[in-house]
Formats: structure tokens, sequence, C-alpha cells
């Protein structure tokens, strides 16, 4: 078991840089579990890119349902991350069923369908990323501050989550998704088809300009509610304050909405210790 959750480790460090660095700050004895939590949730995001047809994605997401449901538990011993997080649920009492929702929610990855509505991508949001803060809440032993920590997560996740969404709006565009919610386009005169031409139309930016507020204002939410986080719980959460950063350079490169944005790895390390030390000030 050693082994998987080693496995685990390496795994987040090269795929989820922010969140392995965000566990450093939780108890050695906790780490293992949330890199097992976050090696999970990085191999059920990829499954998409693995898959990259509907029906194989599918089958994937439905291996991952039968292991947390204790079904084909023979093939567990052929998946490291499936051993770690089955002890890790096993060691700290995680429901199922909250992953299990999450793999249903990333089910939406598989299609070219688009976002019907705002109030959609926050529900998506908060079945994958607001799954991770609780879930990673709960490893770190949240014995108290359970209000506290689903106050805080529903905005958390919609800050963080749809945050990403922005940031990746050029590779999901460029295999076909559409993440800005078909509501939130036709309020600004845009259709889908005018940005598959791709169009840089004024109505694409007005729309993802909306969004960035959307994303402001949950982020704003979220840092009141984390007044109340305990701070043994700090480090399920310290990737949000990573949030203002990329809105800054989202906004610095409004004008073209289809060019990649980042922010350096070495600026999110510096924001990640920043929160940490200065939890729950924000």
């Amino acid at each position: 078991m050693q082994d998987a959750h080693a496995y685990c480790e390496a795994l987040v460090r090269a795929a989820d840089r922010d969140r392995y660095l965000a566990s450093l700050f939780a108890p050695a004895a906790a780490r293992r579990h949330l890199h097992a939590l976050h090696a999970f949730a990085s191999e059920i995001a990829r499954v998409r890119d693995a898959a990259r047809e509907p029906m194989p994605g599918e089958i994937r997401l439905q291996w991952w349902r039968d292991v947390l449901q204790g079904e084909g538990r023979g093939e567990v011993s052929a998946s490291p991350v499936a051993a770690a997080l089955l002890d890790t649920i096993a060691s700290c009492g995680v429901p199922a069923q909250r992953l299990i929702a999450l793999i249903d929610a990333h089910g939406f990855d598989l299609y070219a369908d688009a976002m019907p509505g705002l109030a959609d991508l926050d529900i998506y949001a908060q079945h994958t990323c607001g799954t991770l803060f609780g879930v990673a809440s709960q490893i770190l032993n949240a014995a108290h501050g359970a209000d506290a920590i689903t106050a805080a997560a529903a905005p958390a996740a919609i800050a963080y989550g749809v945050a990403q969404r922005l940031r990746t709006f050029p590779r999901d565009f460029a295999r076909g998704q559409l993440f800005v919610p078909l509501e939130l386009l036709a309020q600004h005169g845009v259709t889908r088809e005018e940005i598959a031409a791709p169009q840089n139309a004024d109505g694409l930016r007005a729309a993802l300009a909306g969004l960035r507020e959307h994303v402001r204002a949950a982020f704003g939410r979220f840092r009141t509610a984390a007044r109340d986080i305990p701070a043994t719980c700090a480090p399920a959460f310290l990737i949000v304050p990573l949030v203002p950063q990329l809105l800054a350079r989202l906004d610095a490169a409004a004008a073209d909405p289809f060019a990649a944005v980042e922010v350096p790895q070495w600026r999110r390390q510096w924001a990640l210790w920043r929160a940490a030390r200065r939890w729950p000030k924000l």
C-alpha cells in the first residue's frame, strides 16, 4: 500500500503541482490520503484526453464507479491510484457516493455539448472542485466546523473551478468543448457557431468578461466564508487564493480570448505560501 500512495504522490506532483504544494502544509499523516484523492481526481479529469471518444471514456468512468461501489475489486491491484483511494476511503470514512458524483459530473467532458446556463456551470464546479474541497477537509479531520466548510466549499468551487475553465478556454475550444454558458453568450448576442469560426467577436469578449466577474463575486463570498474555516482545514482550500492572480492575467489577455494564459509557477507558489502564512486573511 505504501507503494500505491507513493505513486499517487508522484502523480499529483507532476499533474497538479498547486494541490501538491498545498498538501505540504497538511500534517504528514494526512498527506498520503490527500495525494490519493487528488490523484484520483487527476485520473478522472484526463479521461477525455486519454479516451478521445465518448464510449471508451464512459467505459473508463464506469470502471471507477464499479471500484467505488465494491465491484470489480479484482482489477484494483492493477491501479495503484484505485488501491490508494480505497485505503483512503476506509481510513478516513469518505462516503464513496461523493466521489461517484464527481465522476458523473465529469461525464460532461466526454461530449461536445455546450454548457447550457450559468447555474449549470456552477453545479459542475461544485460537483468537481467542490467535492475535492469537502473531501480534503474531511481527510484533515474536520470534526468541528463542518457547517463553515460546507458554506465555503460552494463559492470556493465556483471561484476556482470556473477560473480554471476560463484559463483552458483556448484548449477546450480546440477540442470542441464549450464551458462558457450558452445563456451568457446569448445575452451578449453571440452564438456558438460564431465562436466555432473562430471569431474574436465583441460579444464573446463581453461574455468572458461577465464570467470573470462571476468568478470575482464567488471569490469574494469565499473570502468572507474562509474566516470560519478551521486552520486545520486550510490546506484543503489553499489553491483558491490563486484565483486573483489568474483573473489579472485573463484581464490582461482579454483582447484575444484564444490566447493561452498561464500564471508562472513561482508566482503561484508564492501565493500559496502567503495564503498559508496569513490564513484566514486572504
